[in-house]
């Protein structure tokens, strides 16, 4: 099974995520999600395949997300504005993403990660 770990180096959840994945020889390929920001039509299949609300795929906490006040944005504006908006910036994107063959995982959930992964 080939896994893409999206990621931000100096995110303390994704440190441990990636901690997590050698822990348990969980072989991967790295992404820095700022400098190789994922593309709408990425996040678009990715989307489809993780079964989640788009809104999952924003990092809610981010200062980028608080400053461009996307809590009041983001209800009015289409799926495809909001593929638009994620694919501009990679610290738009929640992190650590998992992305393999058959699922797609958003943030770091420990319980999660354990059932999709070993």
């Amino acid at each position: 099974m080939q896994i893409l770990f999206l990621e931000y180096p100096p995110c303390s959840t994704c440190q441990k995520a990636k901690k997590w994945l050698d822990e348990h020889h969980v072989s991967y390929v790295s992404r820095h999600i700022k400098e190789n920001n994922p593309s709408a039509e990425e996040l678009k299949a990715w989307h489809q395949k993780s079964g989640l609300p788009l809104k999952r795929f924003f990092n809610t906490s981010g200062v980028l997300y608080k400053s461009m006040a996307l809590k009041d944005k983001l209800p009015s504006m289409t799926e495809e504005e909001q593929f638009e908006l994620l694919s501009t910036d990679g610290m738009l994107v929640k992190r650590p993403i998992i992305v393999a063959d058959s699922f797609v995982l958003v943030g770091f959930k420990e319980k999660e990660w354990e059932e999709a992964l070993l």
